[in-house]
């Protein structure tokens, strides 16, 4: 059983993803239920992915799916299973991914710019496609995002270049990854474990070491390839 405040959050992620196509943002989370702060929005979904009404897409900062909502929610007619949101299908769908196959082994999705450098808003969307190295690169589990930023740059990775990217939820210290930070920004550093804590850690001097706690990290990818801009 829901506690209210976790009713009134699936149903106001859920009314805003029919609304608009994509989930609210934290700050507007933080509005609708009236709380002080962001950190009782994570806790919220956090309860709600435990209990199975949501999902976190790894590979997509601030995206969630209403996997279910509590049956008082929803109306059903005698004999009509409860309400189970799913992925989009049809004849549509099926015609975009025979299409999609054809190009598939060799395309890669680009899901927008990372920052290498001060964090920058977090991936939203595809905004196109990249070729890959070679067929190992396989579109579902693999994506790219264009480099913002000098951060990086004694790591070979400069500003423009093209990171292809593994989707992982984890990583070994060391490891070049997309973190998203308080699920709202995201930049590509090395990652490092210290202690409890973890750091981000920048390729050039000029920029500092992040320290943040665990729950305020999460790996969206680990580094595998770059795509280099003519400089």
């Amino acid at each position: 059983m829901l506690t209210k405040k976790q009713r009134e959050l699936l149903l106001f992620i859920n009314d805003r993803i029919k609304e608009s196509g994509v989930s609210p943002s934290f700050d507007e989370m933080k509005e609708a239920l009236d709380l002080a702060s962001k950190s009782g929005i994570h806790r919220l979904i956090t309860a709600l992915e435990e209990r199975g009404f949501l999902r976190r897409l790894a590979h997509r900062a601030r995206a969630l799916e209403v996997l279910k909502l509590p049956e008082s929610a929803v109306p059903q007619p005698a004999g009509r299973a409860p309400f189970r949101p799913s992925v989009i299908t049809g004849a549509a769908a099926d015609a975009g991914r025979k299409v999609a196959a054809a190009v598939r082994s060799s395309m890669i999705p680009v899901m927008g710019r990372i920052a290498a450098g001060t964090s920058i808003e977090a991936i939203e969307h595809e905004t196109h496609k990249v070729a890959a190295p070679d067929d190992d690169f396989d579109p579902d589990t693999h994506f790219a995002l264009e480099v913002s930023g000098e951060s990086m740059i004694n790591a070979g990775i400069l500003d423009g270049d093209t990171v292809i990217l593994k989707r992982t939820e984890t990583a070994q210290s060391g490891d070049i990854v997309v973190a998203l930070i308080n699920e709202e920004t995201a930049t590509l550093k090395r990652f490092r474990k210290k202690g409890g804590s973890i750091a981000l850690e920048a390729a050039n001097p000029a920029f500092g070491t992040q320290i943040f706690g665990p729950d305020r990290v999460r790996i969206q990818g680990k580094l595998v390839a770059l795509v280099r801009k003519y400089h």
